[in-house]
């Protein structure tokens, strides 16, 4: 059974404990956070490693690492998170449903894919992309690194979007559109064109408003 750390003590990494403990042949043995985070000793009835000394208890050789954090507006940081456990030389796993449909598409490291996601033929997904429940990917389309789908989100086929992208609930993409860099797709929107990046979209269809989401993901 291969072991796992999961980065974080937050409601998602509860979450990923219960999935990876349930749904897969993952073996959690702790959890681990920066010291500056570090407030308790135990977690889930596991133990809390701090992070900048994880390579003196557990190796890369010994285990892999998953860091399913998922609050909104965290995409920058998340992908610093996952840069710096890269550099320390581990592996980081995915977590993928049971109860999702994915064929035999490409799937990154440190991706959260729950359950009720159908990810259409010749999809391709970056490393540390979070799909939460419920969510629609459609055929031929390009999903890079950094990127989070809320829930019941619908992505046409032929799309590209681009890293760091946020998606919000019951949010739907036209087919063969590009959703530029960091940019922030409001619940509800429709976008039926090319998002520019960093730039926040809502409303049916979505236009760009003046604000500036870049300081947010």
């Amino acid at each position: 059974m291969a072991k796992v750390i999961i980065f974080g003590t937050l409601d998602s990494a509860e979450l990923a404990h219960f999935y990876l403990t349930r749904d897969t042949n993952h073996e959690v043995v702790a959890f681990t956070v920066t010291e500056q985070y570090l407030r308790e000793d135990s977690f889930a009835g596991l133990p809390v490693l701090p992070f900048e000394s994880l390579q003196k208890i557990y190796s890369p050789q010994q285990v892999s690492l998953f860091a399913p954090m998922t609050a909104k507006g965290m995409n920058s940081h998340r992908q610093a998170v996952f840069q710096n456990i890269k550099d320390k030389g581990y592996v980081m796993i995915s977590y993928i449903s049971s109860k999702a449909t994915v064929f035999d598409n490409r799937i990154g490291e440190n991706c959260f894919i729950l359950e009720d996601n159908t990810i259409q033929p010749f999809v391709s997904i970056g490393d540390n992309v979070v799909l939460w429940s419920g969510n629609h990917l459609g055929h031929h389309s390009r999903i890079d690194s950094h990127v989070f789908f809320t829930s019941q989100v619908v992505l046409s086929g032929h799309c590209k979007v681009r890293k760091n992208a946020f998606f919000g609930v019951n949010s739907c993409i036209r087919d063969a559109v590009t959703v530029g860099e960091g940019s922030f797709i409001a619940m509800g929107a429709v976008v039926t064109g090319d998002t520019e990046p960093w730039s926040v979209y809502k409303g049916n269809p979505a236009k760009k408003m003046r604000i500036s989401s870049k300081k947010v993901l």
